[in-house]
């Protein structure tokens, strides 16, 4: 027979407490149950995304998302980082592939220009909607990053995080520090502007559009292949690589 009891005992552990009002911060709580749901429905329903939560402890045992709740149950629930020390433990994020790629909601322009300088592969327009963010973050299996936690908690999100800082320097070191990128060396350069591949690109074929001391005192160029922008190792660039030397050292 099923429990009887129309409520359950919940703890939310290290950053997802970031989602709960103070008074639920950092203790267990009770919370009622009026109908038997899958523990994933639970926990978004108290206000936390499923793509920040990994580990899931009920009454002790790990458990995924599909997992019922009846009531009666003492839940734990942990982020990917900072997880009990249990053996084995059931994994509800899955493993982040070698090149992890991003797409970006509406407000997080600025992030994604730091987040291209850094050799990341990261989408974002200042149109796309959430249905679109979300089916792209599917379809192509990118982190979608938002400042927006009804987004994340959308059910075609596999990989997500919600950005707390508002500032975008630290809105980057942030985003580092949780997926524990700092150490990631990029295959390719990457067009801040909009996200193509930058190419070496012979002087000749874009010497008419350079200024007249760029032309002078550079010869090494690039150019995107996706919008045609160009680069060189200007003063820019220095200024570029002691900012991202600054990130990575977070």
């Amino acid at each position: 027979m099923g429990r009887m009891s129309d409520s359950v005992h919940i703890r939310f552990h290290h950053e997802l407490n970031d989602f709960l009002p103070v008074a639920q911060q950092d203790v267990t709580c009770e919370h009622a149950l009026h109908k038997t749901r899958s523990i994933k429905d639970l926990i978004e329903s108290i206000g936390v995304p499923h793509p920040e939560v990994d580990v899931i402890l009920v009454d002790g045992v790990a458990v995924d998302f599909t997992q019922s709740v009846t009531g009666g149950e003492t839940i734990e629930v942990y982020p990917r980082t900072n997880q009990p020390d249990l053996h084995p433990l059931k994994h509800n994020q899955l493993g982040l592939p070698d090149q992890p790629r991003f797409v970006l909601d509406v407000h997080l322009g600025r992030l994604a220009g730091y987040l291209r300088m850094l050799g990341f592969d990261t989408l974002y327009r200042n149109d796309y909607d959430d249905p679109e963010l979300a089916c792209i973050s599917e379809m192509e299996n990118r982190i979608l990053v938002t400042s927006d936690r009804k987004l994340l908690m959308r059910k075609r999100v596999r990989h997500g995080y919600f950005m707390r800082s508002r500032e975008p320097r630290r809105q980057v070191v942030e985003l580092l520090r949780h997926f524990d990128l700092f150490d990631y060396r990029a295959e390719r350069e990457r067009c801040i502007s909009c996200n193509g591949n930058l190419q070496p690109v012979d002087k000749q074929q874009i010497e008419s559009r350079l200024l007249p001391l760029t032309r002078k005192y550079y010869d090494v160029f690039f150019q995107c292949d996706g919008c045609g922008k160009v680069y060189w190792k200007g003063s820019h660039h220095a200024r570029m690589q002691r900012l991202i030397e600054n990130i990575r050292s977070g």
